[in-house]
């Protein structure tokens, strides 16, 4: 088997996408949902697909996709060209319904697995946007203890990232009780996203 440095996105993909690691613990089955090229400048790391995206094997192919490219200002045209956007989840399949409703978290296999191997194949990559605390907590080492706290004091991560809240509809009264996420967080992420995606990279 090669090294990571040596073998090519396009291998990693489709390995990322027949991984059966979690099949016994994966109610739907698997279906690995991840997309990228080489090129892309702008990176999203969310949770995991819902049961609307491991129907489609589209991401964020949903009401929370719906907000998240509110929030960028960003056409589906531009977000689902994986030349300039790749897409990678902390958890590549839908994981369940907990007991008491909402989705399961990511399964911890995928990250640990996958991140760093796809991470390899992503050179051009400017801008990582951690939407939701579990990619928070994976990528932001001296992070807060609450997803607010972390969101909050973004400037600290930039350049390379930029944490978000989750955009589901659970996130509708954390909005209504945070005013600054629109006001103030919001314009500096309009601002990193154009300047990751820039031609010129300024």
């Amino acid at each position: 088997m090669p090294g990571p440095r040596e073998e090519g996105l396009a291998d990693v993909l489709a390995a990322a996408r027949a991984c059966t690691v979690c099949a016994a613990h994966l109610p739907l089955g698997p279906r690995p949902v991840v997309r990228m090229a080489a090129s892309a400048r702008l990176l999203i790391i969310g949770q995991a697909p819902g049961t609307k995206v491991h129907e489609t094997g589209i991401p964020w192919n949903d009401a929370s996709g719906r907000h998240l490219r509110q929030w960028l200002q960003m056409e589906d045209a531009v977000f689902y060209d994986e030349r300039r956007v790749a897409i990678m989840p902390m958890g590549f399949c839908y994981p369940g319904v907990q007991p008491r409703g909402g989705d399961k978290p990511p399964r911890k296999e995928c990250a640990p697995l996958w991140h760093q191997r796809l991470l390899l194949q992503l050179p051009d990559v400017r801008l990582v946007l951690l939407v939701g605390q579990y990619a928070q907590r994976h990528y932001l080492m001296d992070a807060p203890p609450t997803m607010t706290e972390t969101v909050r004091g973004f400037e600290r991560y930039l350049p390379r990232f930029f944490p978000l809240p989750h955009p589901s509809w659970r996130s509708t009264l954390w909005l209504r009780q945070h005013p600054w996420f629109a006001s103030e967080v919001l314009p500096r992420l309009h601002e990193a996203v154009a300047a990751a995606m820039a031609e010129d990279g300024t």
